[in-house]
């Protein structure tokens, strides 16, 4: 407990050395309640029902720094998709890197603290009363992306938002943060992708909030492929208006230790919102994944599909929640997660929840835990395929729908190789 509470001191004087006079005050009343609030309860543990099975004591226990100068990189040894993008190295802005779009508002959340949408917007949805995480976001954050869509635009080419981390020598904690604002009519897709630069151990601490305006059509893929020391949290928050179309996918690939909050509320009539979800993990990773579907106002629609696949040692947590308030009637949801366990060490813990305050609703959920079915790889053996391919095959069938659910084409194939050489070699 004295190492945790020392742990707990280093975020507290962090936060004391953030603190700049010439911050807004709101955003200073902000943080204060969130440090406030992070300083009393502290980590989680496993006696919070939401952690319940997943440890951050190696999180807690560990000696983070901040990144006050990140490195100066000329290029980046990833694969450029091709679109614009915003990048940050270390939690920090690289204009050098970055392409920003034309004919929209996309810049560093630094840059932008003072406008209004901002005010009016950060930290309003993804709230840390119950996310300890969230909390320390709020309280720690430095820089991160700004995007507003104007009304009625349509924007062609995906935003790639590119949070990078280089660690090497001390462990680097980064608390990167996202705000999108989608005006009324606009559609737009975004594309948040993590991954480390080394192999050093490093933490990220990720909040992403996104406003859907009246009639808004937003896609916001989160793929987080991080180095096998990370360890990854992150939240993805929405808020709906009136008709609005909000397709959240998240891709997790990465990190020794992966939590993944996302959710959305549905807060107008007519708001529709897809979730879908990936996860692949072998040897000792866990990766956790929480979800919340908030059914506020009557008439929306929710459909959810989360898939997993491990091996090894590997485990998974899946909690998706479904909310129908007391006044949401004509309310219809469905939620499915399926797990595939390639080894007799691989574990899952699946929990689907319905809320249902309502009487006029139509809501499902299901949940499976299986492994590769043995008729399935006789049929293909029996066709000259070997063993091993042959559950390779199955094993890519099973995985690769939820890659068919993404629509910008240079990331599904880039997504799609990763799978295939992960089927090869990284089981």
């Amino acid at each position: 407990m004295i190492a945790v509470r020392e742990e707990l001191d280093f975020y507290l004087a962090a936060f004391e050395e953030l603190q700049k006079p010439d911050q807004p005050a709101w955003l200073r009343r902000l943080r204060r309640a969130a440090i406030d609030r992070f300083g009393e309860n502290g980590f989680p543990t496993a006696a919070h029902e939401e952690w319940k099975f997943t440890s951050v004591a190696p999180i807690a226990r560990t000696v983070f720094r901040r990144v006050e100068h990140p490195p100066a990189l000329a290029s980046l040894p990833f694969p450029d998709l091709g679109c614009p993008r915003l990048v940050f190295v270390n939690g920090h802005f690289s204009r050098a890197l970055s392409r920003p779009p034309d004919g929209v508002t996309a810049v560093s959340l630094r840059e932008a603290i003072s406008r209004a949408p901002v005010e009016e917007h950060l930290a309003r949805y993804a709230r840390g009363e119950h996310n300890a995480f969230t909390d320390l976001n709020t309280a720690l954050f430095t820089d991160g992306a700004f995007v507003e869509i104007p009304r009625d635009a349509v924007v062609s080419e995906p935003l790639e938002l590119l949070y990078v981390t280089a660690a090497e020598g001390e462990p680097v904690v980064t608390c990167p943060r996202t705000l999108i604002v989608a005006g009324r009519g606009c559609q737009a897709r975004f594309i948040e992708t993590h991954r480390s630069l080394g192999e050093g151990v490093h933490f990220t601490n990720a909040v992403t909030e996104i406003v859907a305006g009246e009639n808004a059509v937003v896609e916001h893929y989160k793929l987080q492929q991080q180095n096998s020391r990370s360890f990854h949290v992150a939240t993805v928050e929405g808020h709906q208006d009136r008709a609005s179309s909000l397709h959240l996918e998240n891709l997790s690939l990465g990190a020794a230790l992966a939590r993944n909050d996302t959710g959305s509320v549905l807060d107008a009539e007519g708001a529709e919102c897809v979730l879908d979800g990936l996860y692949v993990a072998s040897a000792g990773q866990h990766v956790d994944h929480h979800t919340t579907l908030d059914h506020a106002r009557p008439h929306c629609s929710s459909r959810e599909v989360y898939k997993g696949v491990l091996d090894g040692r590997a485990s998974a947590v899946f909690n998706g929640k479904i909310i129908v308030r007391k006044d949401a009637q004509k309310t219809d949801s469905k939620q499915t997660n399926k797990n595939l366990l390639l080894s007799e060490d691989a574990t899952v813990n699946t929990k689907p929840q319905l809320e249902i305050y309502a009487d006029d609703v139509k809501c499902t959920h299901g949940a499976t835990i299986g492994q590769l079915g043995e008729e399935a790889i006789f049929y293909l053996r029996s066709r000259g395929i070997g063993r091993e391919d042959a559950r390779s095959l199955l094993t890519y069938a099973f995985a690769s729908e939820m890659l068919g659910r993404i629509s910008f084409e240079p990331l599904r194939s880039g997504l799609d190789a990763l799978l295939r050489e992960w089927l090869r070699n990284g089981r």
